[in-house]
């Protein structure tokens, strides 16, 4: 059996990609995770532009209660809403990266209380978040929510 050394190249170029591969996942992980926090902190406090910013233009954002938005629609939402959350926390995110996509998932736990009668409301929602890699930057793509 002859073996040349481009024959031996190949096994040990695919082992050195395969052993970066979990260097990327986990700086892609970080970004993700950096962006989620972003979207809670924005959407804790109403802030629209912000909550966008990390938004796909393609984004399609399911409630609880079956309501489905776009980013257009769930930023009119944000900064028009008549409420305003005295507590939210994204509870147990897990980051799965999947080539260029990332599969979150979490417990959305928090209490809106209503402008007009003050009245409190607590939340506790599964959540499935589909970001997307655009470029460089990690986007929200879809957003599916489940009553606990």
């Amino acid at each position: 059996m002859n073996i040349d050394r481009r024959g031996l190249m190949l096994p040990v170029l695919a082992i050195g990609l395969l052993g970066a591969a979990p260097a990327f996942a986990g700086a892609d992980e970080d970004t993700v995770a950096k962006n989620l926090e972003a979207f809670r902190a924005a959407q804790a406090v109403g802030n629209a532009e912000v909550l966008a910013s990390v938004c796909a233009e393609e984004l399609s954002y399911s409630h609880s209660s079956g309501a489905v938005d776009d980013k257009a629609s769930l930023a009119a939402g944000v900064a028009n809403a008549n409420y305003k959350w005295t507590s939210l926390e994204y509870k147990n995110p897990t980051i799965r990266i999947v080539g260029p996509a990332a599969i979150v998932r979490f417990n959305f736990v928090g209490e809106q209380e209503f402008t007009a009668d003050g009245k409190k409301v607590p939340q506790n929602l599964h959540i499935l978040m589909n970001w997307q890699k655009q470029g460089n930057d990690w986007k929200l793509l879809s957003r599916a929510a489940t009553k606990l």
